[in-house]
């Protein structure tokens, strides 16, 4: 947090990450407003964010905005999420929604209503260079919950007005001092993971938006071709899926690849899912392009994976090569290749292809 109070405007999700956010910021000072965003869901879940919202605002004595983005959200982030799916690819809206939706509307506030900072509760860090150096982001301090891989998107415009109270605190730390503060959110669960998909069924959710059977019947292939069953639609499938494959065997077969061109979903044993090499594309540096064509770093495939350790290689200024130490299980395309050195964010981009198998038989 910046050592000097003044306005703030604090995205508040009516969970209590952001509220304790909100309340860290109104006790050191600052001039807090609160924003609601309104993204499509159930009617019922989203007249509880919104009142809980209230409570909170009343309760800090803050003033709140609601603001309805669900047109923009369904743009931005729903269509292309379907699209993804029926491209053969696995998203991650998440991110999507940081960049695109969640802090260029906290920006766009800002702006407009002359508020000099904004906030969040994702747990994470940010520090300030000196001579006017570009903000760099770190991991937050929990381990457990930290965020960086969902905001390596994020421009220097937001990162260098942009506050993480959360990001020197656990989220035990955080139940625990809001227990003692009263908050008005213990009572809200955590989020799900993908905020706008019912019971967190992608596939119910893709057929509810563009119809049962969108893609027909295919084959499901090994990676020789032999047809060994089919399938009801290639974006019922992600890479690394071993259920609902109906493959007789005596060893488990998984999803390896999936081709929406010929509507086949290509399958292999646990080995044949490793990858030493990832390439990316898109990707952004967080503090500007980089001096550097080859550097040692880590690097995160999914946000549960455990950042492993390769070699980074500039391939062009948004195209990068990863080639890992020891190869990962299931790269994913259409997942998002974030890149650390120590626990400073390089930078991220999206997947595009893995290659390459593991040595020694796929063990571990």
């Amino acid at each position: 947090m910046k050592a000097k109070p003044a306005s703030v405007v604090v995205a508040l999700s009516g969970g209590l990450d952001s509220s304790f956010a909100a309340l860290l910021l109104k006790n050191a000072g600052w001039e807090v407003h609160g924003l609601h965003f309104i993204v499509p869901s159930y009617p019922s879940v989203r007249e509880k964010k919104i009142n809980t919202c209230k409570r909170l605002a009343e309760y800090l004595q803050i003033p709140l905005e609601i603001s309805d983005i669900s047109e923009d959200f369904n743009r931005q982030i729903i269509v292309p999420f379907i699209e993804s799916y029926l491209k053969g690819f696995t998203p991650n809206p998440c991110v999507s929604c940081n960049e695109l939706v969640k802090f260029s509307g906290l920006l766009k506030y800002a702006n407009e209503n002359d508020i000099h900072s904004l906030a969040t509760g994702h747990y994470v860090r940010s520090k300030t260079g000196h001579n006017d150096s570009p903000v760099e982001l770190y991991r937050g301090k929990d381990t457990r919950k930290e965020q960086s891989y969902f905001l390596h998107r994020l421009s220097q415009e937001c990162l260098s007005r942009a506050l993480f109270p959360l990001g020197e605190l656990t989220k035990d730390e955080v139940k625990d001092q809001a227990d003692e503060a009263g908050l008005p959110v213990r009572s809200i669960p955590e989020s799900q993971e993908i905020c706008f998909v019912p019971d967190s069924d992608y596939r119910l959710f893709v057929e509810n938006q563009r119809g049962i059977g969108i893609t027909g019947t295919g084959s499901i292939v090994d990676s020789k071709g032999q047809v060994l069953g089919e399938h009801g639609g290639a974006y019922r499938y992600t890479i690394g899926q071993r259920h609902g494959l109906g493959i007789a065997s005596s060893r488990p077969y998984y999803v390896k690849e999936i081709r929406p061109d010929v509507n086949e979903v290509v399958v292999g044993r646990k080995e044949e899912l490793y990858s030493g090499r990832v390439d990316a594309k898109d990707f952004n540096w967080i503090t500007g392009f980089p001096s550097f064509k080859v550097i040692k770093a880590r690097a995160q495939v999914r946000y549960r994976h455990m950042a492993a350790t390769g070699q980074l290689e500039v391939m062009s200024s948004d195209r990068v090569r990863f080639m890992f130490d020891e190869p990962q299980w299931a790269i994913t395309p259409g997942q998002a290749l974030v890149c650390y050195e120590e626990e400073r964010v390089i930078g991220g981009g999206w997947i595009s292809k893995g290659f390459g198998k593991r040595k020694n038989n796929g063990r571990p």
